[in-house]
């Protein structure tokens, strides 16, 4: 029998005026220290964005969630924190910010199959 693992995941979000802290939940970014484990899953769905701000630039969002994806993989083109090791990746895309991409606090949980537990968290809290 295979052991769980422990992991946390922090739920992305798009909030195209953080001075009015609306937000749309648009992926999931997934964490095990043990399994040496850093994913995201996203889905830029602009029709839902437009209610929020009608000139919102999803290219620009598009940009950001390229960022965080290149961060979880540890591409050399990532910048400096993709180099960092997976934990404190995970905690710097999970820091607290005021930008209109951010993060949930990061929430644990217990898994056999990391993958099925990301896909199954991306589909339950984003589409």
């Amino acid at each position: 029998m295979q052991d769980k693992n422990l992991y946390e995941y922090a739920v992305i979000r798009a909030v195209p005026r953080p001075e009015r802290e609306e937000f749309l939940n648009i992926g999931v970014v997934l964490f095990c220290k043990r399994a040496k484990y850093l994913k995201v899953l996203y889905k830029i769905d602009t029709a839902k964005l437009q209610p929020f701000c009608g000139d919102f630039d999803s290219h620009d969002l598009a940009g950001y969630l390229q960022a965080i994806d290149k961060i979880c993989n540890g591409s050399r083109d990532g910048g400096l924190i993709a180099s960092f090791d997976i934990p404190s990746r995970f905690r710097w895309l999970t820091a607290v910010r005021s930008s209109i991409v951010q993060t949930s606090r990061p929430h644990p949980g217990l898994s056999n199959n990391l993958d099925e537990t990301l896909h199954k968290l991306f589909k339950e809290l984003v589409l």
